[in-house]
């Protein structure tokens, strides 16, 4: 089967990269599954439900996210409705949402998409390590095809986790950074990787946020409002080639495309 990973889309340029690309991509690379990491589609920061229906329509079949998942209020109510929005499973018991979901292609193949966050630099939740063990050991009897969204900062910790989840999981697609990373591999046991597959938005930001409202951060140490950057857009993603029996994949696609 062949999936498509969409890194973190921000804001309106974001959005529409994928609206504006997406369907080419879908017959390019006879793509029958695409998940995008979300948490940003709404100005820079969360999500909200008219856009991630927007994306829905777009094409895109399942919304993964991380640590901004919470920054609209109003969208906590609606992650606990909707299993195509997932949200880090090692988030503590009781919090709303899903954090894997089992996506049914069109010919009746069943897909697991587990979300998970990493703890070095980021929130002091749950292990995600001891996490994706219970959870891929559950998804396992569904089905042979796990793919990953790990939301983390650390580069030592993504790696980390790849090697841990190798011959386990069919893919571990990295989050979080926003810097599309040029280790894309095959682990030695059939899992794809890639530390960081890249942001969806402005190209002339900093990661997705207007250059001059950062400058002046680093250079007062003041906070400040930020905004999402304007301009040309940037679309980064990888094309996963994954058998269908085993589970395993055999080539994973590094895409930086353009837009407009």
């Amino acid at each position: 089967m062949k999936a498509l990973f969409i890194g973190d889309i921000v804001g309106k340029v974001g959005r529409s990269a994928v609206k504006s690309l997406l369907p080419s991509l879908t017959d390019r690379y006879k793509i029958e599954l695409v998940i995008a990491n979300g948490e940003n589609i709404a100005g820079g920061f969360g999500l909200t439900e008219s856009l991630v229906v927007e994306m829905l329509k777009a094409g895109v079949h399942i919304i993964t996210t991380g640590n901004h998942v919470w920054d609209k209020k109003d969208f906590v109510s609606f992650i606990a409705k909707d299993d195509r929005v997932l949200r880090p499973l090692n988030f503590p018991p009781d919090v709303p949402g899903y954090g894997s979901v089992l996506y049914t292609l069109s010919d009746g193949t069943k897909v697991a998409v587990l979300n998970l966050s990493g703890r070095v630099f980021m929130s002091n939740i749950d292990c995600p390590f001891r996490t994706a063990k219970a959870e891929i050991e559950r998804l396992s009897k569904e089905t042979s095809i796990i793919i990953i969204d790990f939301h983390a900062e650390a580069t030592s910790e993504k790696i980390a986790f790849g090697f841990f989840c190798d011959g386990k999981a069919s893919a571990v697609i990295g989050t979080h950074t926003h810097v599309q990373t040029a280790d894309d591999t095959i682990l030695p046991h059939g899992t794809a990787y890639i530390t960081d597959v890249g942001m969806t938005g402005p190209i002339n930001s900093v990661i997705g946020i207007e250059v001059k409202q950062i400058i002046k951060r680093f250079l007062t140490a003041m906070p400040a409002r930020f905004e999402t950057a304007k301009g040309q857009g940037m679309l980064s993603a990888v094309v996963l080639d994954i058998a269908k029996d085993s589970g395993r994949s055999s080539k994973i696609e590094r895409l930086q495309i353009r837009h407009p």
